[in-house]
């Protein structure tokens, strides 16, 4: 054995390393990786077994249990799984004098989900929440750390299930910020993902930003959400997570920002003073326009001219959207083709619709943004570049675990605040 415990007590436990070297490089490093391994599982065993009791009579919340006896014996087998490899002792289990649910005392004060240390459970479910299955169980292999695809799948599901039954309890600080916060964005949009049963659906994304006066994003809240109809569980938790920054922020600028779908204004319009359409959506509709208006090859130099004028007037000017709406509904009669007269006709229709919300040369002028790109980078981070790999076709329990915990991972701090409250509060039950 390239690893033996020569003393071990309830504050420390020592280990000796033998690793044999040889000529190769690379076969020495994958010794030392395997006598490193091996000493992590003799350690982890002696700490796991510093959480149990010593067999007495314990009481757990109003009730009075005893250890169970199975096959003659009181301390019953099991197998966890580590960082370094599995790990096999032997723990009292309790249970009640007339039956009942059994009790665990080493697994509730181990931290333990399901099989797995806690440490273990942070890796498989952070790396799950990255990369698909087969890709996590590679990593580990390249680690000397063999799973199967199922454990990896099942131990980040029941992670996200913590996440999830814990979600409007357990409240995460935001990082210390360089400067005060003066503005606060809330955006909403939507990715299609492809699911088993029901081909492509769309997958929710929600970003809470907040900026400073000096107009830099300071930090960025993800919240995440697989499809349902409604969108109402969705919604739910966007308003937990704005009621929770408007206690923290009660003087920021609360500002909507999308690209003008009819549900999302009329969630954004309940909880921002100020809804503003994403500039850029406004400047794909001119860039429609101007093909519109100069379709020939020869007008690709007046075409660009156009709109870059255009839209410089609709970021600095007051007023623009309704003068650049009215322009649009002039050109439709002076162009020749139906297609023409049909694209700027959608470009005036939008501006007609949106124009109330185009007040960019207010906003620029205070100094507070006008664009949702933050959230429309969510919606591939979050969603595309991990639900949208190659031949990933997904179910809606699967879906919603990987979305929860890489929204999770994504918003700044939040990772790291789970886990101490997972050390500091254990696991919830159901």
């Amino acid at each position: 054995m390239p690893a033996k415990i020569l003393r071990s007590n309830d504050r420390e436990v020592k280990i000796e390393i033998t690793v044999l070297l040889g000529d190769d490089m690379l076969e020495n490093e994958l010794a030392i990786q395997e006598a490193v391994n091996e000493a992590g599982v003799l350690a982890t065993g002696s700490s796991l077994e510093r959480f149990d009791t010593d067999g007495s009579v314990i009481e757990v919340a109003g009730r009075r249990l005893h250890p169970k006896k199975l096959n003659g014996e009181y301390k019953q087998p099991k197998t966890y799984q580590t960082p370094y490899g599995p790990v096999g002792i032997s723990r009292y289990v309790y249970q009640g004098s007339g039956g009942g649910k059994s009790y665990c005392p080493l697994e509730n004060a181990a931290r333990t989900i399901g099989t797995s240390t806690p440490m273990l459970a942070k890796q498989v479910s952070g790396k799950y929440s990255r990369m698909g299955g087969p890709e996590t169980v590679e990593d580990f292999r390249e680690h000397g750390r063999e799973l199967h695809k199922s454990f990896v799948q099942s131990l980040a599901e029941c992670v996200a299930d913590i996440a999830d039954l814990k979600a409007e309890s357990w409240n995460y600080h935001t990082p210390r910020l360089e400067e005060p916060v003066r503005a606060v964005t809330i955006g909403v949009d939507g990715g299609c993902a492809s699911f088993r049963d029901e081909g492509w659906r769309e997958v929710m994304v929600g970003t809470i930003a907040l900026y400073g006066f000096g107009g830099d994003r300071l930090h960025t809240i993800y919240v995440a959400s697989a499809p349902e109809h409604g969108k109402k569980q969705f919604f739910e938790r966007m308003e937990f997570e704005i009621a929770h920054v408007k206690e923290l922020y009660p003087f920021a600028t609360y500002i909507g920002l999308s690209d003008g779908a009819g549900d999302h204004w009329t969630f954004l319009e309940k909880h921002t003073e100020v809804q503003t359409l994403d500039f850029f959506h406004a400047g794909e509709y001119l860039g429609l326009a101007s093909k519109a208006l100069y379709p020939g090859a020869r007008q690709l130099e007046e075409k660009q001219q156009w709109l870059e004028e255009q839209c410089h007037r609709l970021k600095h000017k007051k007023g623009a959207a309704s003068r650049i709406k009215k322009a649009l509904e002039q050109g439709i009669g002076e162009v020749r083709t139906k297609a023409q007269r049909e694209d700027l006709q959608k470009a005036a229709t939008y501006f007609s619709n949106q124009k109330h919300r185009m007040k960019y040369s207010e906003m620029v002028d205070k100094g507070l943004p006008i664009g949702s790109g933050v959230t429309e980078a969510g919606c591939k981070v979050i969603i595309k570049q991990r639900l949208c790999q190659a031949g990933m076709r997904w179910k809606e329990k699967g879906c919603a675990s990987v979305l929860r915990l890489r929204a999770l991972n994504r918003t700044e701090g939040r990772w790291e605040q789970f886990w101490q409250k997972i050390s500091r509060y254990g696991i919830p039950t159901r």
